[in-house]
């Protein structure tokens, strides 16, 4: 089963990290995802750019507006993820377990649904 382990950052933790430890913190996981991509259990892995740089829009009553940065202010925020196969969310949660962020935001571990069984549930 696929499950989709998102990383959210808190730039507080990480600017108050001892001077280097972000970069060892990012070595780390970098290898780590390495060894896990080697055995077939990272599917595939992504670091998002700041909230700044992002555009949220909402469409309500027929209009759409735009908006640059994060629609809500939030001191956590998504900084990227990993999609990874594992047997169950027991071993899901102990493969999030190994990436260094919760101690600078939060993990969040979701199992990622079957789109084929989705798409057949609405007949589309």
């Amino acid at each position: 089963m696929k499950y989709l382990v998102m990383i959210f950052n808190d730039d507080s933790l990480i600017e108050a990290l001892p001077a280097g430890e972000y970069e060892t913190m990012m070595r780390g996981c970098i290898a780590h995802a390495d060894d896990l991509r080697e055995t077939g259990v990272l599917l595939d892995s992504q670091m998002l750019a700041a909230p700044a740089k992002a555009t949220s829009l909402r469409t309500r009553n027929g209009r759409t507006t735009f908006m640059d940065g994060p629609y809500a202010e939030a001191k956590e925020y998504l900084g990227g993820f990993n999609l990874i196969e594992a047997a169950d969310m027991d071993e899901a949660v102990r493969v999030a377990q190994e990436f260094p962020w919760s101690r600078t935001g939060r993990i969040e571990v979701r199992p990622v649904m079957d789109f084929e069984q989705v798409r057949l549930a609405f007949d589309a």
